[in-house]
């Protein structure tokens, strides 16, 4: 189990180098996405990224293995539904998204091994999943759920303008994230509840400042859009905040 532990704080560690890559438009990061796209499609990758990292890094560093399958499932149906559009693309003489598909079907693969051993190894003891956030992982569901169908429709629902391909992209990553919350609730543990609760917040850091500042240029038209996903993330990252560390029996080092 240590090598185990020690490749998943390696992976970590790279998945937070990708991010920041991401963050600040690095070249090289930006020539991996498959297309051309703008700065805040970019911020939303690197903090997809940045949530991966967190959830990733804590289960590395705690030995905490019996978090692994929602994770794994996030991955999987993300990587599933992604391999699907590039496949789509591909057979539209898009022959440059090959690649991609490609490396999204082994993603699927890797990830649908992985939950399956994961789920073999014995939970560990937790406090049962608090009511609050309980309610507020259902609420998280229906509004990935929503989001994540508005974007595959390329539905406009984010507060800046996506490329037609990002917005699919994107929902099929919205579609992941509500199965980690998913797979919490039909497992309600705190053990099971941490890891999205580190990722939402380390999704929440990178973009509720860049987010705020977006108010005095935003379009008119996508000004509610940008109202609701600041409330989200003020919220969430509340959630978060409260439960990892100052709920007397829930933070880290209790």
């Amino acid at each position: 189990m240590k090598q185990i532990r020690a490749l998943i704080l390696i992976g970590s560690l790279l998945f937070l180098a990708l991010s920041f890559s991401f963050i600040f438009r690095v070249p090289l990061a930006q020539s991996i996405w498959p297309w051309e796209d703008g700065r805040y499609s970019y911020l939303f990758v690197g903090s997809i990224l940045a949530a991966i990292s967190a959830a990733a890094f804590w289960i590395g560093w705690t030995g905490a293995l019996s978090a692994l399958p929602g994770g794994a499932l996030t991955v999987f149906v993300t990587a599933f539904t992604t391999s699907i559009y590039f496949f789509q693309l591909v057979s539209q003489g898009r022959t440059g998204m090959l690649p991609y598909g490609g490396f999204a079907v082994l993603s699927a693969v890797v990830s649908l091994i992985v939950f399956f051993w994961s789920l073999k190894i014995p939970r560990k003891e937790s406090l049962p999943m608090s009511k609050l956030v309980k309610i507020s992982f259902w609420i998280f569901i229906a509004s990935l759920f929503l989001a994540a169908g508005a974007l595959i429709l390329r539905v406009p629902v984010f507060p800046w303008a996506l490329n037609p391909d990002s917005s699919v992209i994107f929902g099929c990553i919205f579609l992941g994230d509500a199965f980690y919350f998913l797979y919490s609730i039909f497992r309600p543990t705190w053990h099971n509840a941490l890891g999205p609760l580190l990722s939402f917040l380390a999704y929440d850091l990178v973009l509720i400042v860049p987010f705020i500042s977006l108010f005095p240029t935003v379009d008119p038209e996508r000004s509610i859009s940008l109202i609701i996903y600041v409330a989200v993330l003020i919220y969430s990252g509340g959630l978060s905040v409260y439960y990892l560390f100052f709920h007397p029996q829930t933070r880290f080092g209790t």
